[in-house]
């Protein structure tokens, strides 16, 4: 996998992560001392972005929060798929001209 796609699937992990986080979120909005979950993103060596799972700080339902989280998180992984989807497009175009 070249540097590019490995930086889109990065991309598209760390956005699966928050989905899934904000997905916990809002299941468990009603569960009774239940703590939120924060996704931390940091870049990672070489290129790309890992994502980390914590606990909130902050106590209490933030619907509005997760709700927002689900559409960037959407957004951003269907962005990384798109430079994935190119990627492997030229790549493919290269090899048929140089073939």
């Amino acid at each position: 996998m070249n540097v590019t796609s490995s930086v889109a699937f990065s991309g598209m992990s760390a956005a699966q992560t928050e989905l899934q986080a904000s997905a916990q979120n809002i299941a468990n909005i009603e569960t009774q001392n239940f703590t939120r979950q924060e996704v931390t993103q940091r870049t990672a060596t070489g290129g790309g972005t890992l994502a980390t799972v914590r606990s909130s700080a902050n106590p209490g339902n933030n619907l509005e929060a997760d709700m927002l989280q689900q559409l960037q998180a959407k957004n951003t992984y269907l962005a990384n798929l798109s430079v994935f989807k190119s990627n492997n497009g030229m790549i493919g175009t290269l090899l048929n001209i140089t073939a």
